[in-house]
């Protein structure tokens, strides 16, 4: 086991979301995780998806400042896994194979990619092993 983990985009969203304290509480947590013993990544994706949410679809987005500063701060020592011809073809199969959708099975072929043994995502099926990785819920039971 490598030790290295994989954060979904829900994660980064979830640690400025004051209404699910206790998402918000175990996302900060693992996002916090992450940048302290650098075992935690994220790939291109994640950083596309959540400056998106930040920037348009936050109940206060963040200012084109916050996201520059959000984006080299926490995302940008994150991010290990780029776009590339196999990073896709792998995606292609996983969502044959376990029939995600793309986007999902491109989370789950980064996550491959970076050598995780953990992918850590409120949007897929908890407690599944695909090639080694296993899917975690980090909010089942929190309410």
């Amino acid at each position: 086991m490598s030790g290295r983990f994989f954060l979904d985009t829900n994660i980064f969203i979830y640690t400025f979301d004051s209404r699910e304290p206790a998402k918000q509480r175990q996302s900060l947590e693992r996002v916090t995780e992450a940048l302290d013993t650098r075992k935690g990544l994220i790939s291109f994706q994640v950083v596309q998806e959540f400056l998106n949410a930040a920037s348009r679809k936050f109940t206060r987005p963040l200012s084109p400042v916050d996201c520059r500063r959000y984006l080299h701060q926490v995302l940008a020592p994150l991010c290990d896994v780029h776009s590339s011809t196999a990073l896709y073809d792998r995606a292609i199969e996983l969502a044959e194979r376990w029939r995600y959708g793309f986007y999902d099975a491109l989370i789950i072929s980064a996550a491959l990619h970076g050598g995780c043994d953990r992918l850590y995502s409120e949007d897929l099926q908890h407690g599944q092993i695909i090639q080694g990785l296993t899917i975690v819920n980090p909010f089942r039971g929190a309410s």
